[in-house]
C-alpha cells in the first residue's frame, strides 16, 4: 500500500472509531460530503477513497439520489470487542427543488466524486404584442 494510502486509512481510523452515522448493519460507510448551490446548477462534492471509478454506483429515483462504492480494501472498524468490516460506501440525498434530473452528470477525480445537478430553466417566454 502507498504512503498515501496508509495515511488516508490512518485518518479514517481515528475519525470513524467514535462516530455513529455509519450502518453497522448493512456495513456500509457513509461518506462526507458537500452540496453547493451556485446559480444554474446544484454541486455535490463527495469523498470516495480507496475507491475505484469503476466500483462506483450513482442511481437517482425522482427526488432523491444514491452513490454506492465499493472500497479496494475492506476496511475495519473496532468499537469494544466488536470489529465491524465495511466493504462500501453509501450515500442518499433528497435532490434539490428545481432541478433537471435528465441533465445530471457525475466526474472522479483524486478521490472526489462530483455530482452536477443543473437546475431547470425557469419561466414562460412572454410574446410581445
Amino acid at each position: 500500500m502507498s504512503d498515501f494510502g496508509k495515511f488516508i486509512e490512518k485518518q479514517m481510523g481515528s475519525f470513524f472509531d467514535d462516530i455513529v452515522f455509519n450502518d453497522f448493519i448493512h456495513k456500509e460507510l457513509i461518506p462526507l460530503s458537500h452540496l453547493k448551490e451556485r446559480h444554474s446548477s446544484w454541486i455535490l462534492d463527495t469523498d470516495l477513497p480507496m475507491v475505484d471509478k469503476k466500483n462506483i454506483e450513482i442511481t437517482h429515483s425522482e427526488d432523491s439520489l444514491t452513490i454506492k462504492a465499493k472500497l479496494t480494501k475492506t476496511f475495519c472498524v473496532s468499537r469494544g470487542n466488536t470489529v465491524t468490516e465495511f466493504d462500501y460506501f453509501k450515500k442518499t440525498i433528497k435532490i434539490p427543488g428545481g432541478v433537471d434530473t435528465k441533465q445530471i452528470s457525475a466526474s472522479f477525480k483524486n478521490g472526489i466524486l462530483r455530482i452536477m445537478m443543473p437546475k431547470r430553466v425557469q419561466g414562460k417566454k412572454i410574446p410581445i404584442k
